[in-house]
């Protein structure tokens, strides 16, 4: 009969996790219609960046989304999993830039356009290469609604926005503080500097006070910059320096006059409580300067040289003026002290480069009126985070925003639909290329070079995917989405930007829960990265142990919000468990009669036992506390729990209770248990599915009729299938078994030899439970037989045991040979005694305690712990058996 299965002898994930995919895709199962009779379930994925490989931590991101979205699919909604990637504007271009440069071609030669074609050969590869690693993963993304960044109608929305927001008078060209990176001579995010501790100086300088004998002493990290001081500002309430408010200070090395201003910006506490303004090359000096009107000295390119308005150091590279203005104010006595210092120093995460706070003309977002409704849409809980805390993150950010700065300085990514008239200088600001000046009809005009910041097109990416600005059927259906499921790390970059983005250009939010994981660290907690070669590549995992072992491991171990160790264990573990189900589907598959399924077709329940009722009733818990965790996100928790039914409920202990009956002559009770069998089996691959795809669609096709596990009904609760007394009866008989096998175990008795089991029940109810296990305790405690006594009846050389239901005896004689076991017993006796008399003597050489490391000491004493408990066990066995 094994021969005929419709399942393989072993579990080989690479013979069907390839085929059942391109099943799926051409089957169409995750291409969701618009079904006004039907509820629809909407997740966007995170769309990856065109930069190379998927990682970690994109496996479980997208697992993740996969397990909720499988579950809404199979729970009867129309469920769409909209997939795609992002142009990543910055990240590409330094990437093609890079490959250009080793190639001999120089982007600036090339041109714009000749670049630009390099770039979308580049996006093409990739996207195919990223689409392929996700479909490895088993993700069932919808791909027929797969969309990228820079794809024509993503395009048309972001010019709609810009227009719109423009119009409305939220986006402005301005001079403003931003972080510039002198390499590549662009502006970036906040999402794209790494900050880093890095040994720097304190440079402590004196501000001599005109017409005085006065000095200010100033403290600065980046003495550069003083060639743009504009003032000195000091707290209004320090007594130190109020009489000096309002008069002049000599900039050193300028030799030009400053004014000493109040502001309460100054900590008076910290250093010398008196702080050198620079607007033009740092935000807060920014802000200081904006305040009093100063006027804004950048002295720097933007190719990190300093400008003709550095005197003698224009032209030198930042940090070589830096030394030679150190050494001048030196010279000319006006430096007092050199401090080291630690402190953050930004780089921009793609060239390494040190970034540059510098006043640049750039194109922002007036950010308060966008943020105060997105702000109200989490407060009143239409927006939810998961878990709640990292809404904290979110109102932090949102309270305290800043404009935003949308310009970058690049050539791939949205160009800014901006046009300027060199004839009259007014902008046009449309959403098709206009062929001439609004103003003046002039056709002397040009675009504006730059491109727009990469998140904010992702900001649109709820809906400008299903269509948007077009009033699409799928726009209507689909929106708003439901689930979000990203990282922490970009609550303020991206997810923040969608809601207010949501709401400003539709009305609504773009979803209704944001819930967020952690890192995927390696085992020893470290972040995985290429300098610590540490990182674990997802399709390696995949393709040694199965694409369901990788996704069950990040299930598993993840819960929301936190960071989770990944461990190649934990890996093995996953491929344990789904060996484990392959093989008892096998077993399930081999021991039923299909003659006996079709004579009992309509009756077999009626002959169900209490281990029938048990398995069911188990089942049926499983299947109302895993839709309870999934509601709830709790996605680890559900995973676990239907691995433990499965495993020790449904394989350790129904199939092995079971074998007796599907092993015996009776018909009517081989019925009952392939009815039974087959309901949880199916059930339970169910359950499993959305974590482990392949194997159970691989195993429910071969044990069914049905075409596919994918889009089959999920499993639901049932008052009818919950056999109180039943399941009551069985733990007694379980709780009951798990001691006689413990207490085997403890005295090293082999499965081989039977001993005799007594009972002394607690009550009937246990006495009739114990009365129907009989069976089971011969099969699985390897009793020889099961009387009922009574507490008189207790023989004196026993082994006893209390169970819930009573007390169980066994003849001490049935287990062991009492003299070979005394003997054994006293040879570990003398071991231990020895163990003991070692540690014990360690521990009081004083010369040992006063020398050796705490955690050594420690270790030392839980061994003398664990060497005595092991000593009174085998005294206490010894006595008992001396009598």
């Amino acid at each position: 009969m094994e021969d005929n299965l419709k399942i393989a002898k072993n579990y080989n994930p690479k013979e069907f996790e390839d085929r059942l995919y391109e099943t799926w895709i051409n089957k169409k199962y995750f291409t969701p219609e618009v079904d006004e009779s039907k509820k629809p379930y909407t997740i966007m994925m995170p769309p990856p960046n065109i930069t190379g490989h998927l990682h970690m931590g994109h496996a479980l991101d997208n697992t993740l989304q996969d397990i909720l979205i499988r579950w809404k699919r199979m729970s009867g909604y129309e469920a769409l999993w909209l997939p795609g990637t992002d142009h990543a504007s910055i990240a590409t271009e330094v990437k093609v830039e890079n490959e250009l440069i080793s190639q001999g071609y120089d982007k600036k030669e090339m041109g714009r356009e000749a670049f630009l074609e390099k770039v979308w050969e580049w996006s093409d590869k990739y996207r195919a290469r990223i689409k392929g690693q996700l479909t490895k993963l088993g993700v069932s993304a919808d791909w027929t609604r797969e969309s990228f960044t820079m794809d024509e109608n993503l395009n048309k929305a972001v010019r709609e926005v810009f227009v719109r927001l423009y119009n409305k008078g939220l986006i402005y060209q301005g001079n403003r503080i931003i972080n510039w990176c002198p390499k590549c001579m662009t502006a970036i995010s906040d999402a794209e500097i790494e900050y880093s501790e890095k040994a720097g100086h304190f440079w402590h300088i004196k501000y001599p006070v005109k017409d005085s004998n006065e000095e200010f002493i100033i403290a600065t990290t980046r003495p550069e910059t003083m060639l743009g001081d504009v003032a000195v500002a000091v707290n209004p309430e320090d007594d130190r320096y109020k009489h000096l408010i309002g008069k002049t200070l000599i900039l050193p090395l300028v030799n030009k006059e400053i004014p000493i201003i109040a502001d309460d910006y100054v900590d008076k506490e910290f250093g010398t409580g008196c702080v050198k303004i620079t607007p033009a090359h740092d935000p807060n000096d920014f802000a200081v300067g904006e305040r009093h009107n100063l006027p804004k000295i950048v002295v720097m390119n933007e190719d990190g040289t300093m400008n003709s308005l550095a005197g003698k150091y224009e032209g030198m590279d930042r940090y070589d003026a830096r030394r030679e203005i150190v050494k001048d104010l030196e010279e000319m006595g006006f430096l007092v002290k050199i401090e080291d210092h630690t402190h953050n120093v930004g780089t921009h995460d793609r060239c390494s480069t040190v970034v540059e706070p510098l006043l640049s003309k750039q194109w922002f977002v007036k950010m308060q009126p966008l943020a105060d409704p997105a702000i109200d849409a989490v407060r009143s809980g239409k927006v939810n985070f998961v878990p709640d805390r990292f809404s904290k993150i979110y109102f932090n950010w949102m309270e305290n925003i800043q404009d935003w700065c949308i310009s970058r300085q690049l050539w791939w990514g949205h160009r800014i639909p901006v046009w300027y008239c060199k004839d009259c200088n007014e902008l046009t600001v449309q959403n098709e290329t206009p062929d001439k000046c609004s103003k003046c009809g002039s056709q002397n005009i040009e675009q504006d070079n730059d491109v727009l910041d990469t998140w904010f097109s992702s900001a649109l990416w709820p809906f400008s995917t299903l269509g948007w600005p077009d009033k699409t059927e799928d726009l209507k259906y689909f929106y708003p989405t439901n689930t979000l499921v990203t990282g922490y790390d970009i609550i303020f970059f991206w997810v923040a930007r969608m809601v207010f983005s949501g709401i400003e250009q539709l009305g609504e939010i773009p979803f209704e829960h944001v819930l967020v994981h952690g890192l995927v660290r390696d085992s020893e907690g470290r972040k995985m990265s290429k300098s610590l070669g540490n990182g674990i590549d997802p399709l390696e995992i995949i393709d040694e142990y199965g694409a369901d072992a990788l996704r069950f491991t990040l299930a598993t171990g993840n819960s929301p919000g936190n960071d989770m160790r990944f461990y190649m264990e934990r890996v093995e573990a996953s491929r344990n468990f789904a060996n484990k189900i392959w093989n008892a589907s096998r077993f399930v598959l081999m021991n039923i009669d299909e003659s006996i399924v079709e004579e009992y077709k309509d009756n077999a329940k009626d002959f169900r036992n209490s281990a029938d009722k048990w398995i069911l009733s188990k089942f049926n818990t499983v299947v109302r506390e895993v839709e309870e965790n999934l509601e709830k996100f709790e996605i680890g928790i559900a995973a676990g729990k239907v691995n433990d039914f499965i495993w020790s409920e449904l394989c350790d202990w129904y199939i092995e209770l079971v074998k007796p009956r599907l092993y015996g002559e009776e018909r009517s009770t081989k019925a009952a248990v392939y009815d039974t069998i087959m309901h949880v089996l199916k059930g339970s691959l169910k359950l499993l599915h959305p974590f482990m795809p392949f194997i159970t669609e691989e195993i429910y096709t071969n044990i069914t009729n049905e075409e596919t596990i994918t889009t089959s009904q999920w499993p639901v609760y049932s008052d009818d299938l919950t056999f109180t007394d039943d399941v009551k009866a069985m733990e007694y008989v379980i709780s009951a078994i798990k001691v006689l096998r413990n207490v085997r175990a403890e005295m090293n008795v082999p499965n081989s030899r039977k001993a005799s089991i007594m009972v002394i029940p607690s009550s009937d109810e246990a006495k009739n439970a114990f009365e129907e296990g009989k069976a089971y305790f011969e099969k699985l405690a390897s009793a020889s037989e099961v009387v009922f006594i009574a507490k008189s009846e207790v023989p004196n050389d026993a082994v006893s045991a209390i169970i819930e239901g009573g007390e169980l005896y066994m003849p001490l004689d049935d287990l062991v040979d009492k003299e070979k076991e005394i003997e054994r017993l006293t040879k570990e006796k003398e071991k231990l005694e020895k163990e003991v008399e070692r540690v014990n003597k360690k521990l009081s050489n004083q010369g040992f305690v006063s020398k050796a490391p705490e955690a050594v000491i420690a270790e030392e004493k839980d061994k003398q712990k664990k060497y005595q408990e092991m000593l009174d066990k085998v005294l206490e066995r010894l006595n008992s058996y001396r009598g």
